[in-house]
């Protein structure tokens, strides 16, 4: 009977271990990007935007104008209604993204309220505009580039995408100039003219992030072992596999060759698995600039 208990522990320790789920590089990097977006987002609008009298776009906007009307603290103010969106955001964007976003929503809000004294004395508020839009367009980048979101109008932003087929910097910017009309009962005409223009600059640098420095890879494989590869690139790349026939100019010899599509941050991945199992194999990599397809919406 002891014997038997032992073994029954043993195995639910087992059990136990392997049901643990794995925290991978891609996971610990795409925590890094939301962190290191949410802090440059929040210094590009406490630094640059609200110490030069400036508004934003979105929930940000929102919160800006009952700063600047009733003196509520940002970080308080986007919490609450970045809140309301997310319950919103549930019906419309997969767990995973909601999961990164709620993580992005929190940090935002804290880093809004740690540096909300931070300033920068200067006498030319283009600075302030410029460096206030290529902040916060970097900060913003930076989350949706992994499928999360800063929550505000890139919730918007990435339902118009899924739905739309409307990119999302140009979402978020129609939400966000509609913002921005509002911020005319705290702002003069002057300081509005300057936010679009930060504004602009943001979506600018964002759309660049977003599609620039994260484009889809297309991968053509010509290899000796298809057959092999595929199955790799299928279960341990999670990627699904085109087969087509080739066939060689001068050995005219029929072969199959591979095609997949996947995404920047998976392509290193595959390049070593290529390697392990097939060291003569040829590789071509193209740039993708749009993809069609269910199995992409949650990249």
């Amino acid at each position: 009977m002891k014997r038997n208990k032992s073994k029954r522990k043993r195995n639910l320790k087992n059990m136990k271990f392997f049901n643990t789920p794995k925290i991978t590089l891609e996971t610990v990097l795409n925590i890094l990007s939301v962190i290191a977006g949410s802090f440059i987002f929040a210094v590009g609008i406490n630094v640059f935007m609200i110490a030069g009298n400036l508004g934003e776009g979105g929930v940000t906007g929102l919160s800006i104008i009952f700063l600047y009307a009733f003196d509520i603290p940002l970080a308080i103010s986007t919490l609450v209604l970045n809140g309301i969106l997310l319950v919103i955001g549930f019906r419309f964007l997969s767990k995973r993204a909601m999961y990164y976003t709620i993580f992005a929503v929190i940090l935002m809000s804290m880093f809004l309220g740690l540096t909300g004294s931070w300033s920068i004395e200067n006498d030319e508020i283009m600075l302030n505009v410029l460096f206030g839009g290529l902040l916060i367009g970097l900060g913003n980048g930076l989350v949706i580039r992994i499928g999360a979101t800063t929550a505000g109008s890139a919730i918007i932003g990435r339902i118009a995408n899924k739905y739309l087929d409307m990119k999302i910097a140009n979402a978020i910017l129609a939400v966000d100039l509609f913002v921005i009309l509002l911020s005319l009962t705290v702002l003069s005409v002057q300081q509005v003219l300057l936010t679009v223009v930060a504004m602009y600059t943001a979506v600018k640098v964002m759309d660049f992030v977003i599609e620039g420095l994260n484009p889809k890879k297309a991968i053509t494989i010509v290899s000796t072992k298809p057959e092999a590869l595929g199955t790799l690139i299928n279960s341990e790349i999670g990627r699904g596999v085109t087969m087509v026939k080739g066939k060689g100019f001068y050995s005219r010899q029929e072969t199959d060759i591979l095609y997949v599509v996947i995404s920047r941050s998976r392509l290193v991945r595959l390049k070593r698995l290529i390697q392990k199992y097939d060291e003569n194999a040829f590789v071509v990599v193209n740039d993708v600039n749009s993809v069609l397809g269910n199995s992409f919406v949650k990249e």
